[in-house]
This record gives structure tokens, sequence and C-alpha cells, in this order.
């Protein structure tokens, strides 16, 4: 572990610094001051504390709700918040500009959601040993003590839910399953992928996957690589998506070929949008996560840690709930209404 408060690394003279050339989507968003958002300085005097977040992306809905969250509860303690994004999921290389650009600015705390497990991590150890704290959201890194502590879902918990979901709707139905992934390299898209299957009940290599594509977690990828999967058979009757920007951009390309009533589609997140989707019919479920909880549990952890030296440590999951309103025997669910009143929360 780092000392609290180690001596600052200074830039050496015509350095270059990665962050500085790449673009990096970002926004400061600065919070009222007050008390409970104040570091003691060695000096005796005070300074404000700064917390660092960088999410994956800066559009995908899921990002902007934890970004506000946090900037939130960053207002609520007094604290500044500067939030940082790659350009795209899987962007490893905007992250590392991110975390390189954060440790400059001299921030107690970073919050990271990683788009790559493993790519980060230098980063993640530099912020470290020059006595960052270091807090993972929605993504656990590989190994998970790459961090101090990770705030997140049980992806492989959310995939098997959809999974068990989307097979007991099938019925005596044999299945035959397109699966629409995330990125290359992506924790989050290996275990809800390896969750659905468990909870679909077939292995990876098993006949009944017709089609398989990476999204990237995006909804235009994912419905062009729907139309490329019709072309070759429409004989689908399901479909895993990674999450709702995914499965509306499948809808759309299963909608367009006069599919929609044959194919069950599942999907992971619980957004006010996905949710309504469920209740209009265009997916039969989602597996709703709390990215709120998320990013305020990350904020409190760094102002505490600020405050008092404490770091947290651990994986803490932060829920999994299925939204449907065609509940099936046997899987705990919560219907639309229930959906719409927490919308992430």
């Amino acid at each position: 572990m780092a000392d609290h408060h180690p001596v600052r690394e200074r830039s050496r003279p015509g350095r270059r610094r990665p962050w500085a050339a790449l673009l990096v989507a970002g926004t400061v968003l600065l919070a009222a001051a007050c008390g409970g958002g104040e570091d003691s300085g060695e000096d005796g005097g005070t300074r404000k504390v700064t917390i660092g977040l960088v999410t994956k992306t800066e559009t995908n809905p899921f990002f902007v709700t934890m970004r506000k969250a946090a900037a939130d509860a960053a207002e609520r303690r007094g604290a500044e918040l500067i939030a940082l994004a790659g350009r795209f999921d899987g962007d490893n290389e905007g992250q590392v500009a991110a975390v390189e650009s954060l440790i400059a600015r001299d921030v107690q705390g970073i919050l990271i959601t990683p788009s790559n497990t493993t790519g980060v991590l230098g980063a993640i150890a530099e912020a470290r040993r020059q006595g960052i704290l270091v807090i993972a959201l929605d993504s656990a890194t590989d190994p998970e003590d790459a961090v101090d502590a990770t705030y997140a879902t049980d992806n492989f918990k959310a995939g098997r839910l959809q999974g068990a979901y989307v097979r007991a709707v099938l019925g005596d139905r044999a299945p035959k399953l397109i699966m629409l992934d995330g990125t290359e390299g992506s924790s989050v898209s290996r275990q809800r992928h390896d969750g659905f299957l468990e909870g679909f009940g077939i292995d990876d290599d098993s006949p009944a996957i017709r089609g398989r594509a990476n999204t990237n977690g995006d909804r235009n990828l994912a419905q062009t690589a729907t139309e490329n999967l019709l072309q070759r058979t429409t004989d689908v009757n399901s479909v895993y998506t990674i999450n709702e920007p995914v499965a509306d951009g499948a809808s759309t390309a299963i909608a367009a070929r006069d599919l929609t009533r044959q194919v069950t589609i599942g999907t992971i997140d619980g957004g006010c949008e996905g949710v309504r989707a469920v209740e209009a019919g265009k997916y039969a479920a989602t597996v709703m996560q709390f990215p709120v909880r998320m990013a305020e549990r990350g904020v409190a952890a760094v102002t505490e840690f600020a405050r008092t030296g404490e770091k947290p440590s651990g994986f803490t999951d932060t829920g999994t709930e299925l939204i449907t309103d065609q509940p099936v025997r046997g899987l705990a669910s919560h219907d639309t209404a229930w959906g719409l009143q927490r919308c992430w929360g």
C-alpha cells in the first residue's frame, strides 16, 4: 500500500504526456464548497477534495447517469469532480490518458469503469503509487486487487438472470439463439456472456447458437451486426444482448424483418428508456443495475479517505433486479411500473 501523503513526482522538462496529445472526452464538474469536502493539508490549511471519474464512454446513457450521480454526490460533500471518458467502449488508450491526466491534476481519488480489464493496470498502479485511492465502478479489473475496491454489478449473475428468463419464455421450443456481445477482452462482456449461457442451459459451442458478434456495446453496430446475421438465417427465436443500446439496435433490425413476434430479446441495464422498451414489448425483460449506487459509494469512499486516510477494500455487489411484465415461474422479478420508479437508482 502507498503512503497517504507521498511526495508527488514532478514532470520532467520535455516529457511527452500522452494525455495531452490524445483527445479524451471530458467535463469538469465543480461543486460548492463546504466543510465535508475539505482535506487537511500539511501546512495546516485545507484544500477541496478533488475526485476523478473515468467512464468507458461519454454518451452511453448508463455512464451519463453515473456521471450525474457522481457530480451530485460530490456537490453534496463539497468536493470537485473531474469527469473524463474514452471515445468509445473499448478505448483503452483513452482511459489510460485520462488516468494520467488525473494524476497530473493531483486528485485524491479516481473512480474508473475500465474498458479493458488489464490494459489500464499500469496507469492505475502509478496512481496508487502516488497515494491516490483508485476504485473500480461497474467493471472489475483483472486482478480485482489492482484497485483498492470495486463497487459493481455481479455481471455473471446479471447474465444468468437474462439467460434463465429467455430460456423460460421459449418453453418447449428448441432454442435458436443470436449472441450480441460487448468488447473483446472486456471482463463485463465475458462475465455476462458466460452467465447467460449458464442461465440459458447451453455451452459456448452449442449448435443452438446461430450467430454471434461483438458490438462494443453500441446501438448502431448492434443493428448492423443483427442485419448481417439475419441475412444468413432468419430461423431465430432468441437474442442475448450485452446492454440496452445493443438490444435497441437488435430490435430495430428484427422488426425490419418482421420477426418481432417470433424472437425473444433479453438485455441488461435497467435505464428508464430500457424499462419503457420492455413495457412496449420491444424486449421481453431487462436486468436492472444501479449505477447511481456505484457513483455515490465511490464518491463517499474518496471523501472519507481524504478526511481520515481510511481505504475501502474488496468487491461490493451493488445489486441486480429482473424487470418484466411477463413473469415466469421460479424467477423473482418486478414489473415495469416498479422499474420506472427506480431506473438505475
